[in-house]
């Protein structure tokens, strides 16, 4: 092959490569991009496990804000303990989880914090989808499940953390679910102890309606209203006649 012909090829081979390369690059930053938990040597009905949560940010322009959680069943919002992260974040339970928010992070900058389980359940698999906000309001839902995480067929879907559990130790046994503020309980009353609870105000009212024989005490009042009325109009008809005679 003449050289100047063989120097265009060469030109043109390395400049499709560096295109090549280019587009590998671009499309392989945001794929690479994810939330994961991770837990080493975790077992099922494992207690007091940490766990610790890393969300890739994705964006160039706005930091992580806030990471919302949703737990696997098996896990409530009481069983989660937090216990550390960014400087200034908290956690605040919700009724499917619990998020992680604060002052938004350094644009490019990963959120990463711990949280301790009081128990993990009687699984093989735990999936936490998790929503990532920014300060800007974007949202990245990394949400999707294996079969779901195909994206655009480059790798580009939002799977969310999976953490795979160990089977359960020899023994292993689950707790009982973690307590709840209890009820107020009232102090005994010598009423009865079945129907609606008495209150001094309602056993009032009821002692005001009803007589020991189940009829209203209005009634017999009534009844006893009319007759002094009558006997007194009777009283004073008499004396206006005696006064007249």
């Amino acid at each position: 092959m003449p050289r100047p012909i063989l120097t265009r090829s060469l030109r043109r081979t390395g400049a499709l490569t560096a295109v090549a390369f280019a587009a590998t690059v671009a499309f392989a930053g945001p794929a690479a991009a994810h939330t994961e938990v991770e837990a080493e040597g975790a077992r099922a009905l494992d207690r007091n496990v940490p766990l610790t949560f890393t969300a890739e940010s994705e964006s160039g322009s706005a930091g992580i804000s806030k990471l919302e959680v949703i737990l696997p069943d098996g896990i409530t919002p009481d069983d989660i303990t937090y216990t550390e992260g960014p400087e200034g974040w908290k956690l605040a339970r919700t009724g499917r989880g619990y998020t992680v928010s604060g002052s938004k992070l350094a644009v490019g900058e990963d959120a990463e914090y711990v949280v301790t389980v009081r128990q993990l359940p009687d699984a093989k698999t735990l999936v936490f989808k998790t929503l990532q906000t920014y300060s800007d309001g974007t949202v990245d839902r990394w949400i999707e499940l294996d079969e779901e995480s195909e994206g655009d067929g480059h790798g580009h879907g939002h799977p969310a953390p999976r953490l795979e559990l160990k089977a359960a130790a020899p023994g292993a046994k689950a707790v009982s679910p973690t307590p709840t503020e209890e009820p107020t309980t009232a102090s005994p009353s010598d009423g009865p102890t079945t129907g609606a609870p008495s209150t001094p105000s309602a056993q009032a009212a009821a002692d005001d309606t009803e007589g020991d024989d189940g009829m209203p005490v209005a009634v017999p009042l009534g009844i006893g209203a009319t007759v002094v009325v009558l006997g007194a109009g009777a009283w004073w008809f008499r004396s206006r006649r005696g006064a007249a005679s």
